[in-house]
């Protein structure tokens, strides 16, 4: 049992009030995937070191609450450099952009990526992650904030949704070797067609609503891979990946080389506040609730 410090909210909240989530807990249901906070007691067979440490918890549910019983192997102890509130919002962003660029597309130290929704929970961190592996790094986001949240994290280029021809200035800076595409609908098509050959895109997930449609034939005359990614879904068959990510990235947090970018922290009674900045997109980075 854990007395929950701070829940970091994601857009499958979003999908699961609406049913719309690949996983759907039964009703009636807690929101809130992932959280941190401090071990309260345990089951007979957990480890009793756990009693009383701070840990993050990917819980797929239950986050949005003072207190919570979770499975005590998804209990993440926090090294002495992270807080609660860094620690509810790192899990999922940073866990899935490390997963995606490292072990799903193998991003090489020189290769372009390109990184659409790239002011978003998982975007921001894909920038941030993919600079750090030495590649070049392509930002693709709303606005002029937006676009300076991605710079700040690493971004070579920046490239506005909502102003520039997409397809264009991708192609006009050398194309791109891996696109990482939380967003979908016409950005997916765009860059698709921005593609180097050999490219590998990365499907993470649907911001825009649109799931996009793929021509097989187009993938086989330049070699493109597209690769689907969902996170959570290792816990069920290859948990290892999860974990050794995860040791990875609470190294690179320790030694200081992540820095995770929070814009809004709002108390629990505003959860539905906190919610709605991530419907209307104007959120960069994550947004979490606080329970103390």
């Amino acid at each position: 049992m854990i007395r929950i410090a701070a829940c970091g909210l994601n857009f499958a909240d979003l999908l699961m009030i609406e049913g719309k989530y690949q996983e759907k807990p039964p009703l009636p249901a807690t929101l809130g995937l992932e959280l941190a906070g401090t071990v309260e007691s345990l089951g007979p067979d957990a480890d009793p070191s756990l009693l009383g440490r701070r840990v993050a918890v990917y819980a797929g549910s239950g986050g949005l609450a003072d207190y919570g019983c979770f499975p005590a192997d998804r209990c993440v102890p926090l090294p002495d450099s992270m807080g609660v509130e860094e620690a509810a919002a790192f899990q999922i962003a940073y866990g899935t952009s490390h997963v995606a660029l490292d072990h799903k597309a193998r991003l090489q130290p020189g290769e372009t990526l390109l990184v659409l929704g790239a002011a978003g929970g998982v975007g921001l961190t894909a920038v941030e992650i993919g600079k750090l592996m030495g590649a070049r790094v392509i930002a693709c986001a709303r606005g002029a904030d937006k676009l300076a949240a991605a710079k700040a994290a690493g971004a070579d280029h920046l490239i506005d949704s909502e102003t520039e021809d997409l397809r264009m200035a991708v192609k006009a800076l050398g194309g791109a070797d891996v696109v990482y595409d939380p967003v979908g609908g016409d950005q997916f098509k765009a860059a698709f067609r921005a593609c180097n050959p050999e490219a590998r895109i990365i499907v993470i997930g649907f911001a825009s609503g649109e799931v996009p449609q793929i021509s097989a034939n187009h993938l086989l005359v330049k070699n493109i891979s597209v690769i689907g990614l969902y996170w959570g879904g290792y816990m069920a068959f290859r948990p290892e990946v999860l974990t050794g990510s995860m040791a990875t990235l609470f190294g690179w947090h320790a030694a200081g080389r992540l820095k995770p970018h929070i814009s809004h922290v709002l108390p629990l009674e505003r959860a539905a506040e906190a919610l709605e900045l991530l419907r209307g997109r104007k959120s960069t980075g994550k947004v979490v609730v606080t329970m103390l």
